[in-house]
């Protein structure tokens, strides 16, 4: 389960050198959107309710470009946004356990229609798994494991301690393993 690299992330930020507000959101928004959308389902269990929250984070963005000290801090203030969107649609109870973005692997990576059936099983056994988890765990894990974030990274997109990113990822990543084990 990776997203995007932060190189791929220093990347897309370079883009935006000498673009105008409008030009430079749209640029994001045609590199971001899909990712930020994935993150945002992880998060929130409801792929229309993870479209609206990516769609805030964007009209947010936007107004806030001139505010920006760097530019290329746009991708980190994306994330951030949806994370916190995200938390926001779970305190207003705003999540639907019947819409799931299911996590299965691409075709051309299988070896057999035997092990394509057998990986969903498992990705859908641990989608149930991490839906379980309380927000902060699950945060943590989606940011470490979709967004391939450090815990620095983390920390500084949640506004946490680096200790609190570790007890949080210690607690979900067993409770996953006991959860997994247990056939769920």
């Amino acid at each position: 389960m990776r997203g995007v690299s932060h190189v791929d992330e220093v990347r897309a930020a370079d883009e935006l050198a000498g673009l105008g507000r409008a030009d430079a959101v749209a640029s994001l928004f045609r590199s971001q959107h899909r990712r930020l959308v994935g993150l945002a389902a992880l998060l929130v269990d409801d792929r229309a309710v993870a479209e609206d929250v990516v769609q805030d984070a964007f009209v947010g963005l936007y107004r806030r470009w001139r505010h920006l000290r760097d530019p290329n801090a746009a991708v980190a203030y994306l994330n951030r946004a949806v994370v916190n969107g995200g938390r926001d649609r779970l305190r207003g109870g705003q999540r639907a356990a019947t819409r799931r973005l299911m996590m299965v692997p691409r075709a051309e990576t299988l070896e057999s229609a035997e092990q394509g059936a057998i990986e969903h099983d498992e990705a859908d056994r641990l989608w149930r798994a991490l839906t379980r988890l309380p927000t902060r765990q699950r945060q943590v894990l989606v940011l470490r494991y979709y967004l391939d974030q450090s815990e620095a990274e983390i920390a500084e997109t949640l506004q946490v301690s680096p200790g609190s990113i570790k007890r949080h990822a210690s607690r979900g990543i067993d409770a996953l393993a006991r959860s997994m084990e247990a056939g769920s």
